[in-house]
């Protein structure tokens, strides 16, 4: 095969794919590795919503821009993308003042939506209580997509698409370095190398295997996330991105254009789930499961092991506890419960270097991954390349 290329991105998941994606389009050609037999991380283990109504400022504008990305590939292969739209639902006043305030935000600018009465919320969404259920907004254009299929089917769509792209799975990166106006990148203890004019390190947290020092003061955390899929439920009507009351309270586009964000009170019901950053959503797969979730528990990077790998029944009895005061259906016929991990940093939304012009590292997207991938990596792409 061809050892020299355009371009090499390291890692195999949402952020590292797109990358690539938006080169092919300029007619590059691109080395893709990804260190196991298969993308593993937080690609594969979230919910797979595709929700830039929770988004701000520029990152909203990616999400916007991944959606279209994410449609126009669906029109030529399956990538399990499905349009139900998103929906926040407001179970008290507050929440209801927040809903209509992120109205009032994205009617100035655009961006279509529908509040829903209690009525129609319960017409649409026939699982959800009314004893829950006050109001809701509704984003009829938002997607979702089958997070252990998608980034599969996005190779295989590649693959397929593109003469200049070579993926090469179960290759684990051990040495990235500048030689003369390019980059070599080693695998095996660099008994495998490959050559290219330039190289973007995209492996989340894994980026500490090649850069130990620069990865220790980034500052990043990592969060884990736990999350729980029921039993196939065909008669559970509940379509879409069910987003609900702590939402409303925890996603960055309530808190940067809702005035009383920052002068509503916590009930007292939400204090515990806060503590483990919880908020409640619901996501009904292709095969009729729902996934249920989610919770964030952090740790710094030179201390991710502190996290564990174990999953905390205190955390999913609270989550299936607000769950069920969600919505009617048994909750606790669970077939699976898994946990997430993804890197992001406390006070950037991304974590980049340039190491130099030929270097260059993107990573710890953190819980954007799915929305703002897609729209983020053609703006990274041109910089980068052109």
């Amino acid at each position: 095969m061809n050892k020299h290329f355009d371009l090499i991105v390291v890692g195999g998941g949402i952020l590292g794919t797109f990358h690539p994606y938006h080169a092919l389009l300029l007619g590059k050609s691109v080395l893709q590795l990804e260190k196991d037999n298969f993308p593993v991380g937080a690609t594969v283990r979230n919910f797979g919503q595709v929700v830039p109504s929770g988004m701000e400022a520029e990152w909203f504008e990616y999400g916007v821009a991944g959606l279209e990305i994410y449609k126009s590939i669906q029109q030529e292969f399956d990538i399990s993308v499905q349009q139900n739209g998103s929906v926040y639902i407001a179970s008290d006043d507050d929440e209801c003042t927040l809903i209509h305030e992120l109205k009032a935000h994205y009617d100035t600018i655009g961006y279509t939506t529908e509040l829903l009465n209690q009525e129609a919320v319960l017409k649409k969404y026939p699982a959800i209580k009314s004893s829950y259920a006050k109001e809701a907004i509704f984003f009829p254009q938002e997607i979702s997509v089958a997070p252990d299929q998608m980034i599969h089917r996005l190779h295989q769509f590649m693959q397929t698409k593109f003469e200049k792209y070579t993926l090469k799975y179960n290759s684990p990166v051990t040495a990235c370095e500048s030689k003369g106006t390019g980059v070599e990148v080693g695998l095996k203890n660099k008994t495998e190398v490959f050559t290219a004019e330039k190289a973007i390190i995209c492996n989340g947290y894994e980026f500490k295997l090649l850069y130990p020092e620069l990865f220790s003061e980034s500052g990043i955390v990592v969060s884990k996330l736990q999350m729980m899929r029921s039993i196939p439920m065909p008669d559970v009507k509940l379509e879409g991105n069910i987003l609900t009351g702590l939402t409303t309270r925890r996603y960055e586009s309530f808190e940067h254009y809702c005035p009383s964000f920052k002068s509503i009170k916590t009930p007292e019901h939400y204090e515990e789930l806060k503590k483990w950053g919880i908020h409640i959503l619901f996501k009904k797969a292709a095969d009729n499961t729902i996934i249920i979730g989610d919770s964030h528990v952090y740790a710094d990077v030179n201390h991710f092991d502190d996290l564990g790998f174990d999953l905390s029944t205190h955390i999913n009895e609270l989550m299936l506890e607000e769950a069920a005061r969600i919505v009617d259906f048994d909750v606790r016929k669970l077939q699976t419960t898994w946990a997430g991990f993804y890197p992001q940093h406390p006070t950037k939304h991304i974590v980049t270097y340039d190491l130099d012009d030929r270097i260059h590292i993107r990573t710890a997207i953190g819980g954007k991954g799915m929305t703002a991938s897609a729209g983020y990596a053609a703006e990274s792409i041109k910089k980068i390349l052109c």
